[in-house]
């Protein structure tokens, strides 16, 4: 295995550079800004512009019309690009919303660079408190370190699917791949290689780490990311996880899957005879698209085959933060109270096709007639449940679990190391980051 250089203190210090830039400036020299009279102009990011710029414009249409003296701008952010114009306008000191969606993937970058308004009181105050599923408050506030603070509303979330195709399944006389062993036992005997028919499609590309962290700690069953300050990546019950999982690889997958992004890989199921996909809810329109709604179905990741139990990793979280910098915070925070309401929050969920923040939406009919997304409501409410919280709170996270070791996978897939040597270098890298930050922490 190669070496790799630290890099998590030069991230630590870049973040509290960073943070004391954000407190020197600020859009009109106030870096506190001011909560206004809760009337006149805000700015509002959409943090995946274009995509779900129709939904949002409704919403706002009906926040005016409720709320006639205030006026609200919308701005669509592709989704790739968020991350950066939010560090780049803080950096700026210039040109940050009043209001804008903050996914938890980059929730603790922006909290470290003091750029959003806490938000713990407001929601207490509001109610909104008792009326948010407890999966996703517990992961917005894991997410930051912080303890019970909020610095953002979550809205929705998605959740970790296994699709597969039911009329394959049906001719092949398999039950629903609801357990691992009817999960291996159907990528088995869907695999027909000879007639370029095939049990399963993996993500060896681009994203493929996350892909492994969901497969690994859902069949493990290990509950927590953390034993102490050493993480379970590399416990020997992910290790086997692991091993069982890209034993799939070039047997009961396409050789091409080795560059599989998400793209390719969902080509892969919709374009072929392959039987399953691992994926979350956001894919569910090209599969019917593909197939019809009676041609494909999805269910959580597959239960322990003693227990029935479901062990989720978490999904990044979206929601709606106030900017420390905005002049208008009052404002800005009657449009995040009415976004999450529950018609609107609603309304939002059913056109994303993601699971709403609201509890009261969850009862909405919408979601009963997506199977899909009722079942996983279902998991995520049910008491048995594990939810593995992702330390996204790490600056270095994003680049460990993508840049710095989807090589190594496609490495792994190949043979050229095994699970083990996988395990063990990306628990290295990860146990460094953990400790680098408990020593930025003090």
């Amino acid at each position: 295995m190669s070496t790799h250089p630290t890099r998590g203190a030069a991230a630590a210090l870049t973040a509290l550079v960073l943070a004391v830039t954000a407190t020197a400036c600020g859009d009109s020299g106030d870096p506190a800004g001011a909560d206004g009279d809760g009337t006149g102009e805000i700015v509002f990011w959409d943090n995946n512009g274009g995509v779900r710029t129709d939904v949002w414009n409704e919403i706002i249409d009906a926040f005016e019309a409720a709320n006639p003296d205030i006026d609200v701008e919308y701005v669509g952010v592709p989704i790739g690009e968020v991350q950066s114009k939010y560090d780049a306008a803080i950096q700026g000191g210039e040109g940050l919303p009043d209001v804008g969606g903050v996914s938890t993937a980059y929730l603790a970058n922006l909290v470290a660079q003091e750029a959003l308004e806490p938000l713990g009181d407001r929601v207490a105050e509001s109610g909104l408190a008792d009326g948010l599923l407890p999966a996703m408050v517990e992961s917005v506030r894991a997410t930051t370190g912080e303890g019970d603070e909020m610095y953002t509303v979550p809205t929705s979330a998605n959740q970790g699917v296994l699709w597969y195709r039911t009329d394959l399944f049906e001719a092949a006389g398999l039950e629903p791949p609801a357990t691992w062993d009817t999960f291996f036992t159907a990528a088995d005997e869907l695999t027909d290689r000879g007639n370029n028919a095939f049990g399963f499609t993996l993500r060896g590309g681009e994203g493929s780490v996350a892909q492994a962290l969901d497969m690994m700690y859902a069949q493990s069953g290990i509950e927590s990311f953390w034993d102490g300050d050493e993480t379970t990546v590399n416990d020997p019950a992910n290790v086997a996880a692991l091993e069982r999982y890209v034993g799939l690889y070039d047997t009961a997958t396409p050789e091409a899957d080795l560059g599989n992004d998400f793209t390719n890989m969902v080509a892969t199921f919709t374009g072929g005879t392959v039987g399953m996909l691992q994926h979350n809810l956001g894919s569910y329109p090209d599969h019917v698209a593909a197939f019809g709604a009676d041609g494909v179905a999805g269910v959580p990741m597959p239960a322990d085959d003693a227990n029935g139990a479901h062990t989720f990793v978490s999904n990044p979280v979206d929601g709606l933060g106030v900017f420390r910098s905005s002049e208008n915070k009052e404002a800005a925070w009657r449009f995040v109270e009415f976004a999450v309401s529950h018609e609107m929050n609603s309304l939002w969920n059913e056109s994303a096709g993601q699971i709403p923040a609201n509890t009261e939406a969850l009862a909405d009919p919408w979601i009963a007639a997506a199977p899909p997304t009722a079942a996983a409501v279902d998991a995520l409410s049910d008491e048995a449940t594990t939810i593995v919280q992702l330390p996204y709170y790490l600056p270095d996270w994003n680049n460990i679990s993508k840049a710095d070791t989807e090589p190594n996978f496609q490495r792994l897939l190949l043979g050229e190391i095994t699970a083990q040597e996988f395990a063990d270098d990306l628990a290295e890298r990860l146990n460094e980051a953990q400790a680098e930050w408990r020593e930025y922490r003090g």
